[in-house]
């Protein structure tokens, strides 16, 4: 009985340093030992008393028990909370982000936009930019998944699903399109122009009226250092107005696209997922496949509905490593097929004596009356589903919708639940 009040003592005083040092070394010294009974007594005493305390002098004595100051107890390890596994601070001081480009392109200035204090670590590709943070060189990733413009970057969409990295958070970018060139080099002097070829297409009205030449370049920025280092007072290039900062150019003209509000949306990936939650808006990110049938798709879509959630973007895209779905007479489809069987089994007819008159009889091209025979019907193409909606997996109603999702999706993964952007581009 004695013992069971020094273990439960503590809790009633409400003070669980002292249970906490009981298991350890640096435990308070009358009772981190029972090694007499008179020890035992004596603690039982000390509390007895304690009891009969004002609560605010109860800390106090236990300090002097133990011989710790009660400021020692407040250098103890708080508990984490929800803050703690959130994105990282809002300058994005001591992170470091990866981009594809060189130092001045938009997508240093997205990673800039989300976190103005981050370090930037330039890419050759988008890849390298996954690979960057999947080998702890970065610690985030930003790239573009869509413009106004030109629609989705279907690319960086297969990138998200070959690699493992969560997407913890987007950025909107207005894209302001600069004419750039050397300082004293007026426009009417330019006779070719240098950039991204989508770039040069957005400024088509703008180039067609200078009347230039274009020139095509992996990368706006690269055209911004081919023309800084070659002084090439002929040449111009169109990138961001800080690219001109950073390499020494002149701009001489901005917003230059045809289309004025040009806005692209960039995400932010990182290896570890942030804990959703409730309190601001959130957006979640999934893909998921179907089986072939009538009105599946509208299933798929009608999960969110029912549940008032608001879908701001689906994409579908093919997949790449079983591009074809055989569908049988019943309507339903299997992806286990391959695009090969048709070509091995046109192979075989063309190349086999005996199967001679089954030509002459269907009087067909081969692989048709082969696809025909042994297939019976063929769709192009197996599709996977990229799907954006409004709301955080912390929420009950998106829990359940990716549950009834699951009922009837073959496969189905979260890309990641991040914070919507709700800053002007």
């Amino acid at each position: 009985m004695a013992l069971d009040c020094i273990f439960h003592a503590p809790y009633r005083l409400g003070c669980d340093v002292f249970h906490l040092n009981w298991w350890g070394e640096s435990g308070l010294r009358p009772f981190n030992r029972v090694s007499s009974l008179g020890t035992t007594r004596r603690g039982l005493v000390l509390f007895r008393a304690e009891l009969r305390r004002p609560i605010d002098q109860r800390h106090r004595v236990i300090s002097s028990v133990s011989g710790i100051s009660q400021k020692d107890f407040n250098s103890f390890p708080r508990p984490l909370s929800v803050a703690d596994f959130s994105a990282a601070p809002e300058d994005g001081e001591k992170v470091r982000i990866s981009f594809k480009g060189l130092p001045g392109s938009y997508s240093e200035d997205a990673a800039l936009k989300a976190y103005p204090k981050c370090e930037t670590v330039p890419c050759d590709d988008f890849e390298d930019a996954f690979k960057a943070v999947e080998l702890w060189l970065a610690d985030k990733a930003v790239l573009p998944i869509e413009s106004s413009s030109g629609g989705s970057i279907h690319r960086n969409y297969d990138l998200l699903l070959r690699h493992r990295l969560h997407i913890v958070g987007e950025v909107q970018l207005s894209i302001n399109l600069c004419l750039l060139a050397l300082p004293g080099v007026r426009a009417e002097q330019l006779t070719r122009v240098l950039s991204h070829s989508q770039v040069l297409d957005l400024s088509d009205t703008f180039l067609s009226k200078l009347g230039v030449t274009r020139e095509n370049v992996v990368d706006t920025v690269v055209g911004v250092k081919f023309v800084a280092s070659n002084e090439l007072r002929d040449a111009g290039a169109i990138a961001s107005a800080r690219a001109a900062e950073i390499y020494g150019l002149k701009v001489l003209a901005e917003k230059i696209q045809d289309d004025l509000d040009n806005v692209t949306r960039f995400l932010v990936l990182a290896r570890d997922p942030i804990i959703p939650r409730t309190d601001k808006a959130f957006k979640t990110s999934v893909v998921f496949t179907l089986d072939e049938g009538p009105g599946v798709l509208f299933k798929a879509l009608a999960v969110f509905a029912l549940r008032e959630i608001n879908l701001t973007k689906i994409e579908s895209r093919p997949q790449r490593k079983r591009p074809l779905r055989v569908v049988d007479d019943s309507n339903t489809g299997s992806a286990k097929w391959e695009f090969i069987i048709i070509v091995i089994f046109h192979f075989i007819i063309l190349t086999t004596m005996w199967l001679y008159p089954f030509l002459i009889y269907t009087r067909e091209y081969p692989s048709n009356a082969v696809v025909h025979c042994f297939m019976h019907e063929c769709r192009y193409f197996d599709y996977l589903f990229y799907i954006d909606f409004e709301a955080s997996m912390a929420e009950p109603r998106a829990q359940n919708a990716l549950g009834h999702l699951q009922e009837f999706a073959t496969f189905l993964r979260v890309l990641g639940c991040y914070p919507m952007d709700t800053t002007s581009p």
